[in-house]
């Protein structure tokens, strides 16, 4: 075989690895939560 294809075979199985990598992780990323005083005057209105 010749390098070339062997270097195009390479290649595409490394880009189809990565695109299975990045497809399994989880993107979901969970909402933070900031917890703020607030005077019961501010309500009220």
């Amino acid at each position: 075989m010749p390098r070339s294809l062997i270097a195009l075979i390479v290649v595409v199985v490394v880009l189809i690895a990565g695109i299975f990598f990045l497809a399994s992780r989880t993107s979901h990323k969970e909402p933070v939560r900031t917890e703020k005083a607030v005077t019961l005057e501010n309500l009220a209105n």
